[in-house]
């Protein structure tokens, strides 16, 4: 007789494979489309772009994906129980999607617990690829440690000695923080912390934290904040004089999810990580440009770019696999799977499972009364890990 646990993996291992031989592979995708409307609208048109794209090629060996997207109010709680309804009810083959670090350690967890396929799309947390990592979770966007790396040289050539930091008080902003803080350490040395505002996410009291970074002095500031919490701190901010005469290095605000609602307040030459989609002109970046605008006829932002790329690895680590959604074969998929982007190729690293997806680093101007960014590059993201005997180390509880 079955025990339950084993039941439930046979009945959905039937199930799987009696979708595709109908003809579909579901997707189950969960995320914060409420909490986050800013980043995951536009993320959830580049998945329905790919999944057009892919299907309209005649799919993965004649079967179509379907997309099921979940809703978890930016809660943990919800998003596992999310997960558990789409395999038990929608039958889904392989799990994506979350935004918020914390809830992608939830499902990361769920992942590890139900022993099924997870691509996590967006959430930056290291812990999600090492020290939380197992063999069932990928990650496709460039983590938290990442973008910081691609930001300290910028900020370490700025030669401030002190430094304020300013971050929302959760897994993402404590995570930034403290890598932030060890690598320029390291490459500035005599370096000074000299404040610290960890505010609650989605609640900042822009006017006192303004004040307490003002009070320290700082020669320059690293914000992490981001959305409604950023807008917030910029525009108290150029009120009250804070960034005047001091260097900002600020993680994610060169997306236009974040910069674009600042407008007239828009900053002037902020170090950013971003996505200037105006002024990518490679032929790859151009292709989605255009079939994006077709489509929707709106301009992409940071999200559109994850949505797609997310369901154009797993179509990849489809067709690498035969067209098989089984779990042990995904994962042997996705371990060195290479995926044509319109950033390039990227790659999953077999070492931690994440991806060499890279991002913009450039400076913010406001330009007519928009912010966008100029002297922008790529990096890659290949070239911004640790070493493996590192990833071995922060990886030694994954199975």
């Amino acid at each position: 007789m079955l025990r339950p646990a084993r039941f439930l993996l046979a009945a959905l291992g039937f199930a799987a494979s009696l979708a595709h031989a109908q003809g579909t592979i579901k997707i189950g995708e969960i995320n914060s489309y409420k909490a986050q409307p800013a980043f995951l609208e536009p993320y959830r048109k580049g998945m329905e772009l790919a999944v057009g794209q892919v299907n309209a090629a005649g799919g993965i060996g004649g079967a179509k994906l379907e997309l099921v997207t979940r809703d978890d109010n930016g809660n943990p709680g919800d998003a596992v129980r999310a997960a558990e309804e789409l395999l038990a009810r929608e039958r889904v083959q392989v799990l994506t999607g979350s935004f918020l670090s914390h809830v992608g350690l939830a499902l990361t967890d769920f992942a590890r617990q139900r022993k099924v396929f997870f691509l996590a799309a967006e959430p930056l947390t290291d812990k999600i690829v090492w020290e939380n990592g197992n063999r069932y979770t990928f990650r496709l966007r460039p983590s938290t440690y990442m973008q910081v790396a691609m930001l300290v040289p910028e900020a370490a050539a700025l030669k401030k000695k002190r430094w304020a930091v300013v971050y929302p008080n959760y897994e993402y902003g404590q995570s930034a923080v403290a890598t932030f803080k060890k690598l320029l350490a390291a490459a500035q040395p005599g370096v000074e912390f000299v404040a610290e505002q960890a505010v609650p996410l989605g609640k900042v009291d822009a006017g006192s934290v303004v004040q307490a970074l003002a009070d320290a002095k700082p020669d320059a500031i690293f914000n992490v904040l981001f959305a409604a919490d950023l807008a917030r701190f910029v525009r108290e901010g150029q009120t009250r004089g804070l960034f005047e005469g001091r260097g900002v290095v600020s993680l994610l605000s060169g997306e236009p999810e974040y910069l674009d609602p600042l407008k007239g307040d828009a900053p002037d030459g902020w170090i950013v990580t971003g996505y200037p989609w105006y002024g990518i002109a490679t032929p790859e970046h151009k292709a989605f440009l255009d079939a994006y605008q077709a489509r929707f006829r709106d301009t992409p932002r940071a999200g559109s770019i994850v949505g797609y790329n997310a369901i154009l690895s797993i179509a990849a680590g489809l067709r690498k696999t035969g067209g098989s959604a089984d779990t042990e074969k995904l994962i042997a998929a996705f371990r060195g799977l290479e995926v044509a982007t319109p950033f390039g190729p990227i790659t999953y690293r077999a070492q931690d499972h994440q991806s060499t997806m890279g991002a913009y680093v450039g400076r913010t101007k406001n330009q007519g009364g928009k912010g966008v960014m100029v002297d922008f590059r790529y990096q890659d993201g290949a070239k911004f890990q640790p070493s493996d005997a590192e990833v071995k180390a922060l990886r030694k509880a994954a199975d």
